[in-house]
């Protein structure tokens, strides 16, 4: 028993980077989005009219860079 659960953690912690999270910055609809989904989650919730400009592990690090590029979330903008 004892092997089996130390096998799991270390399962566990070698897949553990393959569960985290991955923020996108899009311009969706004309408007800067910080999100959660895909390009093609995105684009089947907003339609076609929508590109994007980064990937980042943290939500932070998303959000700071919309601010710093565009204005934020909300922000008018274009794809093209």
């Amino acid at each position: 028993m004892r092997t089996v659960l130390l096998g799991l953690a270390g399962l566990v912690m070698v897949a553990g980077p393959a569960w985290a999270g991955v923020y996108n910055v899009f311009c969706a609809d004309g408007r800067i989005e910080v999100e959660y989904r895909t390009l093609e989650q995105e684009k089947t919730a907003r339609g076609s009219n929508v590109c994007q400009f980064g990937s980042f592990d943290y939500a932070s690090d998303a959000e700071n860079f919309a601010t710093k590029n565009f204005g934020g979330k909300g922000a008018a903008c274009t794809c093209g």
